[in-house]
């Protein structure tokens, strides 16, 4: 099993990276912040004004390590990618099934059958742990049918009506997940998000996303080209579909977790005069470890029946994903909370 590398994370403003030898050194202004084998990295994130060096930047390129900028805020501008690895004859089958409508619905079925799934896990989760919630309860029992209309879906854009209605049900009791003071959650609302939840959720999914992506071209997909969500350009579409699995027992539960903890508060968000709702500087370093620390976390894989750590499903799903599009499986497995 691949090896979980680690993450930095780069938000002290003027900062500056480079590679010495076999380490990336971080330094600001004449301060070394940190020094690091650049063996152990697999990506480095950096938000606001940080500065890479090219040669830092080439390598990351050529060993595969993810390089990607936001900016202070958290909103997603740039990452370097370096030469496509993987068989070609892997990415043309991939084109192949994603213009059939047929073959691309039936994986397109499988990560919203699994979103599905995952999101109900989590509200039954809830009812286990805080008794019984006649809303959420009820959205429970419209997620098992969802679940049976997903599967008879015949093309991408009914499983998409499938996968739209959902999330507005899961969303509209996802409030009485809250239990933080000073936390209120009417809906989803993006780009940008106006209240401090939307805000948490945006920023983890962002991250996730990009992690996905990384996962997806070290395999050999094309991370753009999906067949759940349409082409668009510049959108990582692939890596948007694997999202799908990760949103609910990743995403979500550790935003419920810095909420419900008190981890992160109401005071920790900065409203914007455009409305748009962002993490303190210092908030997003809580958040970032907390996601760190998640990503050690060890689970048991459902399909592999191998304890792994969480920051390796992005990889393992990437894998069977190939393997499946490869021919050597018959049925993608997408991940499945237990």
């Amino acid at each position: 099993m691949k090896k979980l590398l680690n993450t930095i994370y780069v938000t002290r403003q003027g900062s500056y990276l480079h590679k010495e030898r076999e380490t990336i050194i971080v330094k600001n202004g004449d301060e070394k912040i940190g020094q690091l084998p650049a063996l152990n990295i697999g990506h480095i994130m950096c938000f606001g004004q940080i500065s890479v060096s090219p040669f830092l930047m080439g390598y990351c390129g050529e060993q595969g390590i993810g390089l990607t900028f936001y900016t202070e805020y958290g909103k997603f501008l740039a990452r370097v990618q370096g030469s496509q690895t993987g068989n070609v004859l892997l990415r043309r089958t991939q084109y192949r099934i994603a213009d059939d409508e047929h073959k691309a619905n039936g994986i397109a079925q499988l990560f919203v059958a699994a979103k599905i799934a995952n999101a109900r896990a989590v509200l039954m989760r809830e009812l286990r742990n805080h008794g019984e919630n006649t809303s959420i309860k009820s959205t429970v029992l419209r997620f098992n049918d969802s679940l049976n209309h997903c599967a008879k879906t015949t093309t991408v854009s009914q499983t998409m009506g499938i996968e739209g209605e959902a999330a507005a049900n899961y969303f509209g009791v996802f409030n009485q997940l809250l239990r933080g003071s000073g936390f209120v959650f009417n809906g989803r609302v993006r780009r940008p998000p106006t209240d401090p939840t939307n805000a948490l959720l945006s920023f983890i999914y962002s991250l996730l996303t990009h992690e996905c992506a990384s996962a997806l071209q070290g395999v050999g997909l094309d991370p753009y080209v999906g067949f759940l969500h349409q082409d668009r350009p510049g959108r990582l579409s692939l890596a948007l579909d694997l999202l799908e699995e990760f949103r609910a027992p990743i995403a979500d539960r550790l935003v419920l977790t810095l909420i419900n903890r008190k981890q992160v508060q109401s005071k920790d968000f900065v409203k914007e005069a455009s409305g748009a709702v962002r993490l303190t500087d210092e908030a997003r370093k809580t958040v970032l470890i907390a996601f760190q620390e998640r990503k050690q976390d060890e689970i048991t894989h459902p399909f592999l029946n191998e304890k792994i750590p969480v920051g390796l499903l992005p990889h393992c799903q990437a894998l069977l994903l190939a393997r499946h599009l490869r021919g050597d499986m018959q049925y993608y497995p997408p991940y499945l909370l237990k």
